[in-house]
């Protein structure tokens, strides 16, 4: 994985998991992604990316991540996300908001059948 692609990969992991605000168990979970990734700086960057502005930070991911994604197939995008709803699994709940802030990513990345498809297998 490219030093953009841990980016663009804890970016999407970060905006889900502080849509309520971040926990103690979400942040170790983003640290141990972070860890096997060798991307220790890349968190710090999406970390820098969201507190520029907490409020406008889903819709400035979005922006960011948009052209990387469709540069990448679509079993890759839809890795990506199956990835983040695994590890929002892991810390025993998937909220709503969550939920749907995935799904919104998907339909712009025109996986949102193949999210929807996965989530039901799973």
């Amino acid at each position: 994985m490219t030093s953009e692609e841990k980016k663009a990969f804890l970016l999407l992991k970060c905006i889900i998991f502080n849509f309520h605000g971040i926990d103690e168990d979400e942040q170790a979970i983003l640290d141990e992604a972070a860890s096997r990734l060798d991307a220790s700086t890349e968190l710090q960057w999406a970390n820098e990316f969201l507190a520029e502005d907490y409020y406008s930070a889903f819709d400035r991911a979005q922006e960011f991540l948009d052209p990387i994604m469709k540069d990448f197939d679509k079993a890759k995008r839809l890795d990506y996300l199956s990835q983040v709803w695994d590890a929002n699994n892991l810390k025993g709940y998937i909220s709503e908001m969550e939920a749907t802030a995935m799904i919104r990513l998907a339909q712009s990345w025109e996986i949102e059948s193949e999210l929807i498809d996965m989530i039901k297998n799973k």
